[in-house]
């Protein structure tokens, strides 16, 4: 099933699922990158995808990228 999201409701699951705040005001699309506010005070961009499924919720300071294998 195809869950349509809407800026309103990534809001609502930024707010419930992470320590991160979500600072964009308009979602056009699975591909756009959300700007997001961490825990820590810094910004960063991630696509809801990736935020939602790969459980990268945080600034790259906090959350450091994964190694490439």
């Amino acid at each position: 099933m195809n869950k349509q999201w809407t800026i309103g409701k990534i809001k609502e699951f930024v707010e419930k699922n992470s320590e991160s705040k979500l600072l964009t005001t308009e979602y056009h699309g699975f591909s756009q990158k959300l700007l997001f506010k961490c825990a820590c005070g810094s910004n960063f961009e991630k696509t809801f995808t990736k935020f939602k499924n790969n459980n990268q919720r945080k600034c790259d300071v906090c959350q450091p990228p994964k190694t490439a294998r």
